[in-house]
C-alpha cells in the first residue's frame, strides 16, 4: 500500500514508483523482455515460442530458457489482437524476481506499456502482505522517467484510498490524506468541520453528514502561482454511504468505502499537477462526509437550504452526492475559474450506460469537451462525452422547493445528476463534471480488482494542454 504522501511513514519507504522502475542505467546485468506484436523475434525465442504453442493473447507471458537451461534468461509478452500496450501489467505478477528491461520498444507506445508493467505491479497491502516477487522494469531512454514516476505514485495514491475501508477511511482520514498531499505539494489547506459548516453557509455539507459519529467536514486546498489561470479541481468524498433512510440493500452497500472515489481521484489528479509544476492556481474541494443512520438524519421530503440560496427537495436520501457537491461547486464557482473538474460516483445509471470501465463527463464546452475526447485515446485512459439535456431539468421539479434531488420517473439518471450539478455553476469559464466508478469488478493485467483512477491521466493531459507549464 502506497502511504499518504509527505507522511513520516512515506518518508522512510520508497515510492511505489521506486519499486517497480529501475534506471536506465541498471541496464547491464537486467534480461530482455520482448514484445510479441506482429514483429520478428530473435530465431531462438521464435523455436521456443513455436514448441510451447504460445496462444498470443493479451497479457500472456512466455518464459525462455538461458543457453545454459539454467534459469529464465528471457520473457515473451503478447499484446493482443488490440495491440493495448497496458498487456505488460501482466509481467509484473508472472516475471521471476530481478531486472528486465523491454528489448524492441519500438513496436509500441512505451511510455504506456512501462505505465502498464507498473500498475500491474500495483498491490493493496496494508492488512496482509502482498507476496509480490522483486520484479523491476528498466525505464527506457525513450521515456520520461520523472513524469511516469509521477503517475504510478498519484494513481496508487487513488487506488489505495479507495480501497481502505472505511473504518480507516472516514472523513477525517480523507482530510489526513489531503493534509499529507498539501504537505508533499507545499500547499495551502483550510478545513471547515461540524457546526462551523453551518456558521460558514455549507448547510448542504452539514446536513447529509451529521448523522455520523465522524463530523462531516469541507476540505479546502491551495497550490500555484498567485495570478495563474485557476483550475478547480472538487470531489465527492461519501466515505460510506448507508443510503441514509432510504437504505441499500445489502448487496449495494458492499462496496460502498468507494463512494469517496472523486475525492481520491482529484487528489491524484492534484498530485500529478502539483508534481510537474503546471502553472496553474489550484484549488481542491472535497465535501468530505459519511452518509449515516440515526435519529438526527436528514429525510425524505425534507427541504434543504444550500449555499447559493436555492432550496432542495429530498425525494431519496440516497442521492447525497449531489448535494454535498452542490455546496463545494457553489464555492468554487464564487472565484469564477477558468475550469471547475468535478469527479464523484454518482450514479448507478452511469454503469448502466456504459459499464465500469468508461467513465461519463457531461460540460456544455464543446472545445474542453474535444480535448478530452482526444486526450482519452492518446493516454488510453477512456472516457465518454454524454449530453447536459436541458428538457429533463423538468424532471427535477418540486412543488414546494426550488427543485428536488432526484426525478420521480427514474429515467436518465447520470443525465438528472448532472443537471442538478449544473445548477451551482453559472460564473466558470468552464465546468466538467465526471460520474466515475471508482472499481475494477473483474481484473485486467494493468488493473486489478479494486479502487482505480479513472480519467486523471487524461485530465492532466488537457489541463498541461490548455494551460501549460511555469
Amino acid at each position: 500500500m502506497v502511504n499518504a504522501p509527505g507522511s513520516k511513514t512515506e518518508r522512510d519507504a520508497p515510492r511505489p514508483s521506486q519499486t517497480l522502475l529501475a534506471p536506465a542505467g541498471a541496464r547491464d546485468g537486467a534480461r530482455p523482455v520482448w514484445i510479441e506484436a506482429g514483429a520478428t523475434l530473435p530465431d531462438r525465442l521464435a523455436a521456443w515460442r513455436g514448441q510451447c504453442r504460445f496462444d498470443g493473447e493479451a497479457g500472456s507471458v512466455l518464459l525462455v530458457p538461458d543457453e545454459a537451461a539454467s534459469r529464465p534468461g528471457a520473457a515473451i509478452v503478447a499484446l493482443g489482437a488490440a495491440a493495448d500496450p497496458f498487456a505488460l501489467g501482466a509481467l509484473a505478477g508472472k516475471l521471476p524476481a530481478g531486472d528486465w528491461y523491454i528489448a524492441n520498444p519500438e513496436v509500441t507506445d512505451i511510455a504506456l506499456a512501462t505505465l502498464g508493467f507498473c500498475l500491474g505491479g500495483y498491490r493493496f497491502d496494508r492488512y496482509r502482505p502482498a507476496g509480490r516477487a522483486d520484479v523491476r522494469l528498466v525505464v527506457d531512454d525513450a521515456v520520461d522517467a520523472d513524469r511516469l514516476a509521477s503517475s504510478v505514485d498519484s494513481i496508487f495514491l487513488t487506488r489505495d484510498l479507495i480501497n481502505t475501508p472505511a473504518n480507516d477511511m472516514g472523513p477525517d482520514a480523507i482530510e489526513a490524506a489531503a493534509r499529507a498531499l498539501a504537505r508533499h505539494g507545499k500547499a495551502s489547506i483550510k478545513v471547515t468541520t461540524g457546526e462551523d459548516l453551518l456558521g460558514r453557509n455549507f448547510p448542504l455539507v452539514y446536513m447529509v453528514g451529521r448523522a455520523s459519529r465522524t463530523p462531516p467536514r469541507l476540505i479546502d486546498m491551495r497550490w500555484g502561482r498567485r495570478g495563474a489561470p485557476r483550475v478547480t479541481l472538487v470531489g465527492k468524498g461519501v466515505a460510506f454511504d448507508t443510503g441514509g433512510l432510504n437504505i441499500k440493500p445489502a448487496s449495494a452497500m458492499r462496496n460502498m468505502k468507494k463512494d469517496m472515489g472523486g475525492a481520491a481521484n482529484v487528489l491524484g489528479l492534484a498530485r500529478m499537477i502539483m508534481d510537474a509544476g503546471l502553472d496553474v492556481r489550484l484549488r481542491v474541494l472535497i465535501p468530505a462526509v459519511e452518509n449515516a443512520i440515526s435519529g438526527n438524519a436528514f429525510r425524505p421530503g425534507d427541504v434543504l437550504p444550500t449555499r447559493k440560496g436555492l432550496t432542495v427537495e429530498i425525494g431519496n436520501t440516497d442521492a447525497e452526492g449531489r448535494l454535498v457537491l452542490a455546496d463545494a461547486l457553489t464555492l468554487a464557482d464564487e472565484e469564477k475559474p477558468e475550469l471547475i473538474v468535478d469527479m464523484a460516483t454518482l450514479t448507478g445509471a452511469a454503469r448502466v450506460a456504459l459499464g465500469p470501465e468508461l467513465p461519463p463527463f457531461f460540460t456544455d464546452d464543446d472545445d474542453i469537451a474535444d480535448r478530452l475526447a482526444r486526450a482519452a485515446l492518446k493516454t488510453r485512459d477512456p472516457l465518454w462525452r454524454m449530453p447536459l439535456w436541458r428538457p429533463y431539468e423538468r424532471n427535477l421539479s418540486s412543488t414546494v422547493a426550488d427543485c428536488a434531488n432526484v426525478t420521480t420517473d427514474g429515467f436518465a439518471g447520470s443525465v438528472t445528476a448532472a443537471l442538478f450539478l449544473s445548477k451551482f455553476v453559472a460564473a466558470a469559464a468552464s465546468w466538467v463534471h465526471f460520474d466515475v466508478f471508482g472499481w475494477n469488478p473483474t481484473s485486467r493485467p494493468h488493473a486489478p480488482v479494486g479502487g482505480e483512477a479513472h480519467g486523471i491521466r487524461a485530465l492532466f493531459s488537457v489541463i498541461e494542454d490548455r494551460f501549460g507549464s511555469g
